[in-house]
């Protein structure tokens, strides 16, 4: 054809050539190594994809606003609402806040409602709010019924039609049960409040949505992306199975779910979490046989990660949650909420959710990311992603009814066990370094001090509405608990009891011999000390051993770091040893040399610092060696 003109100046190249000339390139170094990731999810990712690759993906035949709605539910644009959630118990100040936030581009609200009682505290936190142009959303109320209720007498009060508002409440049974170890007022109970939600929405609000499946508790708990998926869409099927057991209608009970995910910092496999999600969705709702397509269209409400949080570096928090709120625009969620940057350690101020919200508005008004539908169509790798995640996330769906539900899966610890196992290997990458906190374990500001500013307690907790929080005795549990946390909190525990303590112990990086290789064992060494808050004395490098060591002695350090090339160890370590062991507290080598570890071991040689080691286990040794743990 005369359009393809342009492209038949270029033969085409088979993936055979491809593999030929990267093999080539890789000049007998293993490709499968070099170039393919695995996953934490136990699934590989090719260097590069091609069209071949999208082969037997059924979905691809259809279009945005078509089922099974991988590609979004928008047919010509990629909307979404961007959404502040406020977590102060206090109407007054709640309404403060929220009018600052709608006035400055927020389109969706949500409330924490632990402090509103009566119709006079919905008054005040509604105050001023155009109830029917932003989507309101209660969270952490202990009786939703209730609530609602007094939500649809102001509403009618104020002239606004209930009928036409927008907004869910986030009852959400499984996360209940899975925070405090019990099921609220029992099992049977929980159901029961779920279908007279139900019941109550579909006649008085019948645009809220009133169920929610927080996938965000496992990603904040440590889950990977499969697990996050296929648990909390076992725990969706299990809300319409038993809800139509009682008697709703199918589609009643689907249109009344969110589907809360987190989002992390892995971004197109974020991305394709959600197309897979719409994907599986529809894949469960078919089996039910529902009258009205409305109940294939799964709401998806992303909420920046807490787990990948830091305390220290916290701007780089600003970061992460951009990509983040990224991932989620571009998949087509729904709602977006993104996590102040300084949500680890303080209560959010005005800066902090401006910052939040101004980040989503970027993406919109600057990026034009709600403009288009579906931005992600077409790429092989994201495609692959998205059938990838599917099929894992579809395995523990599967595995979960086969033990008979999600109910009787948290019952039976499975859902706890899968995911503190991932959380165990996740925790382990980032004392390894193989995962980067930036900030915590690599490259840390050495002259930040954090301690001051932290005016709650860390450990992510306020990712989670502030009425979820168990404390509960997990012994006296009928379901064990799992714990959200921060994947930096122990490494920024070291750090902290360094500055707590008081006592700052120095590190002089002994630097000798080749300029290349001492300067990169030196940064390497001040990363890794760095990390535990420690002071560091950096050197240009010195002539000979005897000069470096009496400069050691001179600063009265407490750890003197040996940095040079490892042909060269075998002239500096003897030298150094001798004339330090016993006069400093630990003499530390920055690298491995293996074949000379024990020989330099007995010359007086305390540890090997290099990129295997556990950088945890490591200064754990060291903190207590000075009493600062």
């Amino acid at each position: 054809m005369e359009d393809n003109k342009l492209f038949s100046e270029f033969p085409p190249v088979s993936t055979e050539k491809w593999e030929e000339v990267i093999n080539k390139d890789l000049k007998g170094a293993d490709y499968e190594k070099k170039l393919v990731w695995k996953t934490i999810e136990g699934f590989k990712v090719k260097p590069y994809y091609r069209a071949e690759d999208l082969e037997g993906l059924e979905y691809l035949d259809s279009n945005p606003g078509q089922m099974p709605y991988t590609r979004g539910k928008h047919t010509d644009n990629n909307v979404w609402d961007v959404r502040q959630d406020i977590h102060i118990a206090d109407p007054k100040e709640a309404n403060r806040v929220a009018l600052d936030a709608v006035e400055r581009g927020a389109t969706s609200l949500g409330f924490c409602t632990k402090g509103l009682k009566t119709l006079d505290d919905m008054a005040t936190l509604l105050k001023g709010i155009y109830i029917n142009a932003v989507s309101i959303n209660f969270m952490c109320s202990e009786d939703y019924l209730q609530l609602l209720k007094l939500y649809v007498e102001y509403a009618q009060k104020q002239g606004f039609d209930p009928k036409e508002l927008c907004g869910s409440c986030e009852f959400d049974l499984f996360r209940y049960a899975l925070k405090h170890g019990k099921f609220h007022r029992g099992e049977a109970e929980d159901f029961l409040m779920a279908k007279q939600l139900v019941d109550y929405a579909h006649e008085a609000l019948p645009k809220f949505r009133v169920l929610t499946v927080h996938g965000g508790l496992l990603h904040n708990a440590g889950s990977n992306i499969v697990q996050e998926l296929g648990f909390s869409l076992a725990a969706a099927n299990e809300l319409v199975a038993r809800l139509t057991d009682l008697g709703c209608k199918m589609e009643h009970v689907a249109k009344s779910i969110v589907l809360n995910v987190g989002i992390g910092s892995t971004y197109f496999m974020e991305m394709a979490k959600i197309r897979a999600a719409r994907l599986l969705w529809s894949k469960i709702v078919e089996q039910y046989k529902p009258e009205c397509d409305c109940a294939y269209k799964l709401y998806v409400h992303a909420t920046t990660s807490a787990w990948n949080q830091s305390v220290y570096d916290p701007y780089v928090n600003m970061l992460r949650s951009t990509t983040e709120a990224m991932s989620a625009a571009i998949a087509g969620a729904d709602s977006i909420s993104v996590l102040p940057f300084d949500n680890a350690y303080k209560e959010a101020d005005d800066f902090g959710y401006r910052i939040a919200r101004n980040q989503q508005l970027l993406l919109k008004e600057e990026s034009y990311l709600d403009k288009i539908a579906d931005p992600a169509a077409g790429s092989y790798y994201i495609e692959n992603l998205t059938d990838h995640i599917a099929r894992g996330a579809w395995e523990h769906f599967l595995k979960v009814e086969e033990l008979g539900g999600f109910c009787q899966a948290i019952r039976q610890g499975y859902v706890q066990d899968e995911v503190e196992k991932t959380a165990r290997q996740r925790d382990l990458d980032i004392a390894t370094r193989k995962t980067t906190i930036l900030g915590t374990n690599q490259y840390p500001n050495l002259l930040e001090k954090m301690g001051e500013k932290i005016s709650s307690e860390v450990g992510g907790k306020k990712s989670e509405c502030c009425t979820c929080n168990s404390d509960l005795n997990p012994q006296t549990s009928d379901i064990r608990i799992l714990k959200p946390y921060r994947g930096a909190e122990p490494i920024e525990a070291l750090r902290l009891a360094t500055e707590r303590s008081g006592n700052r112990p120095k590190v002089f990086l002994l630097t000798y011999g080749n300029l290349t290789m001492r300067k990169a064992r030196a940064g390497f060494a001040t990363n890794f000390f760095g990390v535990a808050g420690y002071e560091i004395i950096d050197n240009p490098g010195f002539a000979t051993p005897e000069e470096g060591a009496k400069a050691a002695l001179e600063s009265k350090a407490d750890i003197v770091v040996l940095c040079s090339s490892d042909d060269e160890y075998a002239d500096l370590t003897k030298p150094v040893c001798d004339a330090l062991k016993g006069k400093v507290k630990s003499l530390v080598l920055a690298g491995f040399p293996k074949e000379m570890v024990d020989t330099y071991k007995g010359y007086g040689i305390d540890e090997f610092i290099h990129v295997k080691t556990n950088i945890l286990e490591c200064l754990t040794a060291f903190q207590k060696m000075f009493n600062i743990l």
